[in-house]
């Protein structure tokens, strides 16, 4: 499976980050997270469950582990199983990010 110019799947909401899927396998999952300027994903953890945030378009403000990091297209971020982590967009410019998590997380019903 190849998808193609994934920042064409991006969805922005008004409200709060957007949110698509790309892919889902048994083991793996990736999806995006988008922001408009000033939006937040709040720090949290996940348990059994390792997470790369992967910059596609934008500027973020990453927070993993309690330490802040500013990151760019192409930079890769690891949050590991436990560790606190989230991302923020400072502006000017939309985030879009890819988000890659091992296990998937559990399907919504």
């Amino acid at each position: 499976m190849v998808i193609r110019k994934i920042a064409s799947h991006a969805v922005f909401q008004a409200e709060k980050h957007g949110k698509s899927n790309l892919v889902r396998g048994e083991h793996l999952f990736a999806g995006l997270n988008t922001f408009e300027p000033g939006q937040v994903q709040s720090v949290h953890a996940h348990a059994g469950q390792d997470k790369l945030y992967y910059i596609v378009e934008g500027e973020a403000i990453v927070d993993v582990g309690g330490e802040e990091s500013q990151a760019g297209p192409t930079d890769l971020i690891l949050a590991p199983s436990g560790v606190p982590h989230g991302i923020r967009n400072p502006g000017p410019s939309r985030l879009v990010v890819m988000v890659v998590f091992g296990p998937p997380p559990l399907a919504k019903g």
